[in-house]
């Protein structure tokens, strides 16, 4: 239905870096298309008439575990290992704390200049509590946090008054753990583990999804294949 011609992601990324964020949220439908470009290099643009060439360094980004949401389905095992070339795993914010007081001053900087505010520090005591929290959304979860502070803080100090409801108690991240008796079935500790999640995010199976490292769409089909429990 295009009535004229649109540069694309590929088109504007020519000479450059194409940067494609979650890519394991890409719909089945879409991973074909840009599989075919990385194949051919060629691509053409909505509304046009002839193929171009593409001319840019792809990186790719996930939170989900891409080698199950291909036994899942989910992901087509053939553009995993087109865009699996250079891996680079990045570990939970959470195994590396030391990396949370230098992400947390440069976050309190950045907003400090986006909001004209003047935040000096959080408060030593925040700050241990920071440490030892599990950070279950990882870096953009304090970089929001952060952000709140500065906008509401009445001080030059953040304080926990000034952090986001969820995580205002800052609960040690060993509250967290989930545990089940020797020789559970794997189905059953499966559930069990996805009920769990689902509980501590309040329902929200997107958020469910990136702590266990799949689809968001893997997580409905697996509550859909829960058989409920007699009572």
């Amino acid at each position: 239905g295009a009535v004229q011609t649109r540069e694309g992601r590929f088109s504007r990324a020519k000479g450059g870096t194409l940067f494609l964020d979650e890519i394991g949220e890409l719909p089945l439908h879409l991973q074909v298309k840009l599989l075919r470009v990385l194949q051919s290099g060629d691509y053409e643009r909505v509304g046009g008439e002839r193929a171009l060439k593409a001319d840019c360094r792809l990186i790719v980004a996930t939170n989900i575990d891409l080698n199950q949401a291909i036994i899942d389905g989910d992901f087509r095992e053939d553009l995993f290992y087109r865009i699996n070339v250079i891996a680079i795993t990045l570990p939970p914010l959470r195994a590396r704390v030391d990396d949370i007081p230098l992400l947390a001053e440069f976050f309190l900087q950045k907003y400090n200049a986006r909001h004209q505010r003047e935040i000096e520090h959080l408060s030593p005591d925040l700050m241990q509590k920071f440490m030892r929290y599990g950070w279950p959304g990882n870096v953009r979860e304090l970089e929001n946090s952060i952000e709140r502070a500065v906008v509401l803080s009445r001080s030059t100090m953040i304080q926990e008054t000034d952090l986001p409801g969820e995580i205002s108690d800052l609960a040690p991240a060993s509250d967290d753990m989930f545990s089940v008796p020797i020789g559970t079935p794997l189905q059953e500790v499966e559930r069990r583990l996805l009920n769990r999640t689902l509980a501590f995010t309040q329902g929200d199976k997107r958020r469910a999804a990136q702590l266990l490292g799949i689809a968001t769409r893997t997580v409905y089909r697996k509550l859909a294949e829960q058989t409920p429990l007699e009572i």
